[in-house]
C-alpha cells in the first residue's frame, strides 16, 4: 500500500475508534456555559490618510456565528501612532441599515468605566454585556471618537457595510433609529472580536489565511466566501450552530516574512488572532500562496507552517491543512508579476504534497484539486474563476461543499 494511503487509513482508523467518545464529548462541552469567540476581523494596516474622524460616531456591522446570552467585544489600536480614546460604546442588534432594534441597545464599559484609552500597539476587551442573541444575527458595535483626524487600525476587506456619522457628529452611540449615521463603510475600524457566553457551541473554528479566506471577488453583505458556506452546512445538519466560525483572513497574507511586507505575517499574527481568541477548537490554516509569490522557497514556506502547527497543537487545537489552489500564469486586471509561471508551481505542488501526507495534521481539505481546471492543473477552472487568482463566488460555494464535515466532529 502507498505511503500516503497507509496514513490516510491510519487517520480513518483513530476517527472510527473515537467516534462514540467524540460525540458524547461534544455534546457534553456544549451544555456547559462557556466563552467562545463568535466572529473575528484582523487588523492589517491604519487607514488611509484619507479616512478619519474628528468627534464622531462609527457604527460597526458584525455577524455573530452563534448564540448565547452575553457578549463581549475586542478593539485594537494595533496600527495607531498615539493612543486612541474611545469615548462611549454601545453594543445593539442591527435592525436594518444603521437603526437597531428597538430595547436592544447596551453601554458597554471596560473595568467598569464608559470610556477607555487604548495605547498605541494595544487592545482591550469590553465587559461583558447581557444580550440574547442568535446565531447569524447582526450586531451593531457603536464607538464614539472623541480626536480630530483620527485614523484607525483597520481591516480593509470587511465585505460589510458600517456606518460613520460626520466630523463633529459627536456621541451617537445610542442612536436607535440611526438617522446621524450619513456616511457607510465596508473596513472594520478597531473592532477585531466578538465573543459570546453560550451553551449551545461547543468551539470556534478560525480560518486563518490569506484573500482567498478574506473573502476577494465574494460579495459585500453576501456572505458567500467558502468559510461561510461552511458555517451554513454545520448549522443545517444538527438544527444549531454547535460551533462559530471566524474569519482570520488577510488579503496578500504570507506565512512567514518575505519582502515587501503588506501584513503581519502568519507566524507572527498567531497569538493575537488565534490563541488570544475564547474557545477555539479548530483551525483551518490556508496560507502560503502569497510566499511563493514573493518566491520564498517550498522550503521556507513549509518551515513557516510547521512553526505554525506545532504551536497551535501544543494547546491542544486541532489544525485541518489545506492545499494551494492554482494561479493561472497572466490574472486578469492584476499585475502580471502575481501569475504563476513552471517554477511557482513546482514550489506549490512540493508544498501541496507535504500537505496531504503531513501526519501532524489532523486533516487535510483539498481545495486545489477541487477548484483545478481538468485539463491544466496549473490554472483555476475557468467556471470558478474570478480573475486568475481568486475563485468566484460559485468557487467559494465549491470549496465550501466540497468540506467533509466529519472534520470537526472530534474534540481537540
Amino acid at each position: 500500500m502507498p505511503k500516503y494511503a497507509d496514513r490516510r487509513l491510519a487517520r480513518l482508523l483513530r476517527r472510527t475508534s473515537v467516534a462514540s467518545a467524540v460525540l458524547l464529548g461534544v455534546a457534553t462541552t456544549a451544555t456547559a456555559q462557556q466563552w467562545v469567540a463568535a466572529w473575528g476581523s484582523s487588523m492589517q494596516s491604519a487607514s488611509p490618510e484619507t479616512w478619519t474622524v474628528t468627534d464622531a460616531s462609527v457604527r460597526l456591522v458584525a455577524r455573530s456565528t452563534i448564540g448565547g446570552t452575553q457578549v463581549r467585544i475586542r478593539l485594537e489600536n494595533t496600527f495607531g501612532d498615539e493612543p486612541l480614546t474611545v469615548g462611549a460604546a454601545s453594543l445593539g442588534l442591527q435592525s436594518r441599515g444603521a437603526a437597531l432594534v428597538q430595547g436592544s441597545d447596551r453601554v458597554l464599559q471596560f473595568d467598569g468605566a464608559d470610556t477607555v484609552t487604548i495605547p498605541a500597539g494595544d487592545l482591550v476587551v469590553s465587559d461583558p454585556v447581557s444580550l440574547p442573541i442568535l446565531a447569524e444575527q447582526r450586531l451593531a458595535v457603536s464607538l464614539y471618537l472623541t480626536g480630530s483626524n483620527v485614523r484607525s487600525s483597520q481591516h480593509s476587506n470587511g465585505l460589510t457595510t458600517s456606518y460613520v456619522t460626520g466630523a463633529g457628529g459627536g456621541d451617537e452611540t445610542r442612536s436607535v433609529d440611526g438617522d446621524a449615521y450619513t456616511r457607510t463603510t465596508t473596513a472594520l475600524h478597531w473592532l477585531s472580536a466578538i465573543e459570546v457566553f453560550t451553551a449551545s457551541a461547543a468551539g470556534a473554528i478560525v480560518a486563518f489565511g490569506d484573500s482567498i479566506t478574506d473573502g476577494s471577488c465574494a460579495t459585500v453583505d453576501g456572505y458567500d466566501r467558502w468559510e461561510d458556506v461552511l458555517q451554513t452546512r454545520l448549522i443545517e445538519t444538527t438544527g444549531t450552530a454547535r460551533l462559530a466560525m471566524v474569519n482570520a483572513g488577510i488579503g496578500g497574507n504570507t506565512v512567514i516574512r518575505v519582502p515587501p511586507v503588506g501584513s503581519i505575517p502568519g507566524v507572527e499574527r498567531l497569538d493575537r488572532d488565534v490563541l488570544q481568541l475564547a474557545g477555539v477548537t479548530h483551525v483551518v490554516l490556508f496560507l502560503g500562496t502569497n510566499d511563493l509569490r514573493r518566491d520564498a522557497t517550498a522550503e521556507e514556506v513549509i518551515a513557516g507552517i510547521t512553526d505554525i502547527v506545532n504551536r497551535l497543537k501544543a494547546t491542544g487545537v486541532r489544525v485541518i491543512g489545506v492545499t494551494l489552489i492554482p494561479r493561472n500564469p497572466v490574472p486578469r486586471g492584476l499585475p502580471a508579476n502575481l501569475g504563476f509561471g513552471p517554477a511557482r508551481n513546482n514550489e506549490r505542488h512540493t508544498i501541496n504534497e507535504w500537505i496531504r501526507s503531513n501526519d501532524d495534521l489532523d486533516a487535510v481539505l483539498d481545495f486545489d484539486a477541487v477548484l483545478k481546471d481538468p485539463d491544466d492543473a496549473d490554472t483555476i477552472n475557468s467556471i470558478y474563476d474570478c480573475d486568475g487568482i481568486h475563485p468566484n463566488v460559485l468557487g467559494y460555494a465549491a470549496m465550501g461543499r466540497s468540506i467533509d464535515l466529519a472534520v470537526f466532529d472530534e474534540s481537540p
